[in-house]
Protein backbone atom coordinates (compact mmCIF):
# COMPACT_ATOMS: atom_id res chain seq x y z
CA UNK A 1 0.00 0.00 0.00
CA UNK A 2 1.35 3.41 -0.91
CA UNK A 3 2.20 5.47 2.14
CA UNK A 4 2.35 8.83 0.44
CA UNK A 5 -0.09 11.02 -1.47
CA UNK A 6 -0.27 14.60 -2.68
CA UNK A 7 -2.77 17.18 -1.49
CA UNK A 8 -5.75 17.47 -3.79
CA UNK A 9 -5.90 20.63 -5.85
CA UNK A 10 -9.03 22.51 -6.84
CA UNK A 11 -9.25 22.74 -10.67
CA UNK A 12 -10.04 26.47 -10.66
CA UNK A 13 -6.88 27.22 -8.64
CA UNK A 14 -4.56 24.97 -10.59
CA UNK A 15 -2.97 27.74 -12.59
CA UNK A 16 -2.36 30.00 -9.61
CA UNK A 17 -1.52 27.61 -6.80
CA UNK A 18 1.46 25.28 -6.39
CA UNK A 19 0.67 22.32 -4.15
CA UNK A 20 3.08 20.96 -1.58
CA UNK A 21 3.63 17.18 -1.33
CA UNK A 22 1.61 15.85 1.61
CA UNK A 23 2.19 12.72 3.64
CA UNK A 24 -0.55 10.11 3.76
CA UNK A 25 -2.02 9.35 7.20
CA UNK A 26 -0.64 5.80 7.02
CA UNK A 27 2.89 7.13 7.39
CA UNK A 28 2.12 8.21 10.94
CA UNK A 29 2.23 4.52 11.94
CA UNK A 30 5.95 4.49 11.14
CA UNK A 31 6.76 7.25 13.63
CA UNK A 32 9.36 6.10 16.13
CA UNK A 33 12.97 5.22 16.76
CA UNK A 34 14.80 2.63 14.67
CA UNK A 35 18.18 0.91 14.79
CA UNK A 36 19.89 0.16 11.49
CA UNK A 37 20.32 -3.58 11.00
CA UNK A 38 23.84 -3.90 9.63
CA UNK A 39 23.29 -7.57 8.77
CA UNK A 40 20.64 -6.56 6.22
CA UNK A 41 22.00 -3.19 5.11
CA UNK A 42 24.86 -2.03 2.90
CA UNK A 43 26.93 1.16 2.84
CA UNK A 44 28.67 1.13 -0.51
CA UNK A 45 30.89 3.35 -2.63
CA UNK A 46 32.20 3.45 -6.19
CA UNK A 47 35.36 5.13 -7.47
CA UNK A 48 36.75 5.37 -10.99
CA UNK A 49 40.04 3.47 -11.31
CA UNK A 50 42.71 4.26 -13.92
CA UNK A 51 40.14 6.32 -15.85
CA UNK A 52 38.57 3.22 -17.41
CA UNK A 53 36.74 1.11 -14.83
CA UNK A 54 34.94 1.26 -11.51
CA UNK A 55 36.08 -0.14 -8.18
CA UNK A 56 33.25 -0.88 -5.76
CA UNK A 57 33.51 -1.37 -2.04
CA UNK A 58 31.61 -1.17 1.22
CA UNK A 59 32.03 -0.60 4.93
CA UNK A 60 31.03 -3.66 6.90
CA UNK A 61 31.07 -2.41 10.51
CA UNK A 62 28.84 0.46 11.57
CA UNK A 63 26.04 1.52 13.89
CA UNK A 64 23.18 3.80 13.03
CA UNK A 65 19.84 5.07 14.23
CA UNK A 66 16.80 6.73 12.67
CA UNK A 67 14.04 8.77 14.18
CA UNK A 68 11.07 8.92 11.81
CA UNK A 69 8.32 11.47 12.28
CA UNK A 70 5.30 10.55 10.18
CA UNK A 71 3.53 13.84 10.85
CA UNK A 72 6.44 16.18 10.12
CA UNK A 73 9.32 14.73 8.10
CA UNK A 74 11.50 17.74 8.91
CA UNK A 75 11.73 16.42 12.47
CA UNK A 76 13.16 13.09 11.31
CA UNK A 77 16.84 12.40 11.99
CA UNK A 78 19.56 9.89 11.14
CA UNK A 79 22.97 9.10 12.63
CA UNK A 80 25.78 6.81 11.43
CA UNK A 81 29.10 5.80 12.98
CA UNK A 82 31.22 3.84 10.50
CA UNK A 83 34.47 2.04 11.33
CA UNK A 84 37.03 3.01 8.71
CA UNK A 85 39.07 -0.17 9.16
CA UNK A 86 36.04 -2.18 7.96
CA UNK A 87 36.49 -1.03 4.36
CA UNK A 88 36.20 -3.95 1.93
CA UNK A 89 36.88 -3.71 -1.80
CA UNK A 90 37.67 -7.38 -2.35
CA UNK A 91 41.45 -6.77 -2.38
CA UNK A 92 43.46 -6.99 0.85
CA UNK A 93 46.28 -4.87 -0.61
CA UNK A 94 43.91 -2.14 -1.76
CA UNK A 95 42.03 -2.19 1.55
CA UNK A 96 45.31 -1.83 3.41
CA UNK A 97 46.21 1.19 1.30
CA UNK A 98 42.82 2.78 1.96
CA UNK A 99 43.31 2.33 5.72
CA UNK A 100 46.77 3.93 5.59
CA UNK A 101 47.74 7.57 5.98
CA UNK A 102 47.44 8.07 2.21
CA UNK A 103 43.67 7.84 2.57
CA UNK A 104 41.64 7.22 5.74
CA UNK A 105 44.45 6.95 8.33
CA UNK A 106 42.10 4.58 10.16
CA UNK A 107 44.37 4.16 13.17
CA UNK A 108 44.28 7.87 14.01
CA UNK A 109 40.75 8.51 12.73
CA UNK A 110 38.81 5.30 13.36
CA UNK A 111 35.31 6.63 12.64
CA UNK A 112 33.47 8.33 9.82
CA UNK A 113 30.27 9.93 11.10
CA UNK A 114 27.08 11.38 9.67
CA UNK A 115 24.54 13.52 11.53
CA UNK A 116 21.44 14.95 9.88
CA UNK A 117 20.76 18.66 9.89
CA UNK A 118 17.52 18.53 7.87
CA UNK A 119 15.00 16.31 6.13
CA UNK A 120 12.30 16.95 3.53
CA UNK A 121 9.59 15.05 1.70
CA UNK A 122 9.84 15.39 -2.08
CA UNK A 123 6.66 13.53 -2.99
CA UNK A 124 5.83 9.96 -3.87
CA UNK A 125 8.34 7.69 -2.15
CA UNK A 126 11.16 10.23 -2.27
CA UNK A 127 12.93 12.16 0.48
CA UNK A 128 16.10 14.19 0.86
CA UNK A 129 18.20 14.49 3.98
CA UNK A 130 21.07 16.86 4.56
CA UNK A 131 23.71 16.40 7.18
CA UNK A 132 27.29 16.72 8.34
CA UNK A 133 29.67 14.05 7.08
CA UNK A 134 32.93 13.91 9.05
CA UNK A 135 36.03 12.13 7.74
CA UNK A 136 39.45 12.60 9.36
CA UNK A 137 38.08 15.44 11.52
CA UNK A 138 36.92 17.36 8.43
CA UNK A 139 33.18 18.07 8.32
CA UNK A 140 31.24 18.98 5.20
CA UNK A 141 27.51 19.09 4.51
CA UNK A 142 26.11 16.56 2.07
CA UNK A 143 22.62 15.92 0.66
CA UNK A 144 21.38 12.36 0.24
CA UNK A 145 18.37 11.41 -1.88
CA UNK A 146 16.38 8.55 -0.36
CA UNK A 147 13.64 6.30 -1.68
CA UNK A 148 11.33 4.66 0.84
CA UNK A 149 11.18 0.99 -0.16
CA UNK A 150 8.55 -0.23 2.29
CA UNK A 151 7.68 -1.40 5.77
CA UNK A 152 6.89 -4.88 7.07
CA UNK A 153 6.92 -7.13 10.11
CA UNK A 154 9.56 -9.84 9.78
CA UNK A 155 9.10 -13.48 10.94
CA UNK A 156 10.63 -12.58 14.32
CA UNK A 157 8.04 -9.90 15.03
CA UNK A 158 10.31 -6.94 14.25
CA UNK A 159 8.77 -3.91 12.55
CA UNK A 160 11.12 -2.90 9.74
CA UNK A 161 11.45 -0.01 7.32
CA UNK A 162 13.66 0.17 4.26
CA UNK A 163 15.33 2.98 2.33
CA UNK A 164 17.67 3.20 -0.65
CA UNK A 165 19.89 6.26 -0.98
CA UNK A 166 22.58 7.79 -3.12
CA UNK A 167 24.81 10.83 -3.34
CA UNK A 168 28.13 11.93 -4.84
CA UNK A 169 31.03 13.66 -3.10
CA UNK A 170 34.49 14.91 -3.99
CA UNK A 171 36.94 13.14 -1.69
CA UNK A 172 39.32 16.09 -1.91
CA UNK A 173 36.77 18.12 0.09
CA UNK A 174 37.77 15.95 3.07
CA UNK A 175 41.50 16.12 2.40
CA UNK A 176 41.65 12.72 0.67
CA UNK A 177 43.92 13.86 -2.12
CA UNK A 178 46.39 10.99 -2.68
CA UNK A 179 46.73 10.03 -6.34
CA UNK A 180 49.14 8.76 -8.97
CA UNK A 181 49.56 10.05 -12.50
CA UNK A 182 49.08 7.66 -15.42
CA UNK A 183 51.55 7.53 -18.28
CA UNK A 184 48.66 7.80 -20.71
CA UNK A 185 47.29 10.87 -18.93
CA UNK A 186 44.82 11.25 -16.12
CA UNK A 187 45.07 9.86 -12.61
CA UNK A 188 44.70 6.50 -10.91
CA UNK A 189 41.76 7.32 -8.60
CA UNK A 190 38.85 9.63 -9.34
CA UNK A 191 38.09 12.56 -7.08
CA UNK A 192 34.35 11.94 -7.45
CA UNK A 193 33.02 9.13 -5.27
CA UNK A 194 29.51 7.71 -5.54
CA UNK A 195 27.94 6.63 -2.25
CA UNK A 196 25.00 4.20 -2.07
CA UNK A 197 22.88 3.10 0.86
CA UNK A 198 20.59 0.11 1.28
CA UNK A 199 19.08 0.46 4.73
CA UNK A 200 16.94 -1.91 6.75
CA UNK A 201 16.04 -0.60 10.21
CA UNK A 202 14.20 -2.19 13.12
CA UNK A 203 11.74 -0.26 15.29
CA UNK A 204 12.80 0.02 18.92
CA UNK A 205 10.64 -0.15 22.02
Amino acid sequence: MALFTRKSQQPQAAAATTTTPALAPALAALTGDYAIDAAHSRLGFTARHAMVTNVRGAFTSYEGALHLDGEDVSRSTATLDIRMDSVDTGSADRDGHLKSGDFFDAEQFPLMTFRTTGAEFLGGEDFRITGDLTIKDVTREVAIDLEFTGSAQDPFGNDRVGFEGRTEILRSDWGLTWNAALETGGVLVSDKIKLTFDISAIKQG
